[in-house]
């Protein structure tokens, strides 16, 4: 049966001539996997399937199947800056890679779908770019159910393994010290492109990103090693 919605482009794995798999993650069904005819003749063209477009696609939907044949596929709203912004694009990589990671669920979660929207369109927009990467895992935990609650007065420290904010360090040695979990705490609820008061320096917002992927490694089954942090610490300091 055909079926028209929106989606996001996670990643495209090369499947066989001229046709690709194709991760998307769909307003209407959650996770999909696309089978998608490239070149002259093709459903798709390759510009249409970069990682993160916002996408409207046309599907054959078979309830059985883990792969589904795309019929019409075009992109929703081109992206005005981030293409051709090395800093965009970098932070992009780490985003895709996250989701890719993280989204599993081949259901309909209209919220999360309209959290990644808004991220993306702020990642086009903002000009406050430094804090972005830190912003997006810590308002990504709560639609993935271990977002940390605000410490209470006197809980200087923050327990990655129990996920919330506590006084002393725990025993299991999971815990921030005072100085990354009052910079956490400095994040959690701001907005999306915007910088706590006074913002956190270049040294301080590595440090913290690395333990944010801990956080997640021991909150989410299989995530692993991800490539691009590496490469985003290199460009934004």
């Amino acid at each position: 049966m055909l079926q028209t919605t929106r989606a996001i482009v996670i990643r495209t794995v090369r499947f066989a001539d001229h046709r690709v798999i194709l991760k998307a993650y769909t307003v209407a069904h959650g996770m999909r996997s696309y089978v998608v005819r490239t070149g002259k003749r093709g459903t798709a063209s390759v510009a249409a399937l970069q990682a993160l477009n916002r996408v409207d696609l046309v599907a054959d939907e078979t309830a059985e199947r883990d792969l589904h044949l795309l019929r019409e596929l075009r992109v929703e709203r081109p992206y005005q800056r981030l293409p051709y912004d090395p800093v965009r694009g970098t932070i992009a990589l780490f985003v895709q890679e996250v989701l890719y990671k993280v989204l599993r669920e081949e259901s309909a979660d209209p919220v999360l779908y309209a959290f990644i929207e808004e991220l993306l369109e702020a990642l086009d927009s903002t000009e406050e770019l430094a804090h972005f990467p830190l912003l997006f895992l810590v308002q990504l935990s709560g639609h993935l159910g271990f977002m940390p609650e605000p410490p209470l007065p006197g809980e200087d420290r923050f327990d990655l393994k129990e996920g919330h904010f506590t006084r002393g360090a725990a025993q299991h040695g999971h815990t921030l010290p005072p100085i990354l979990s009052a910079a956490l705490a400095s994040l959690l609820y701001l907005p999306l492109g915007t910088a706590p008061d006074p913002p956190l320096g270049a040294p301080l917002r590595r440090d913290l990103l690395d333990h944010l992927l801990l956080y997640y490694r021991l909150h989410l089954d299989g995530l692993g090693e991800l490539r691009s942090p590496a490469v985003l610490q290199q460009v934004l300091g």
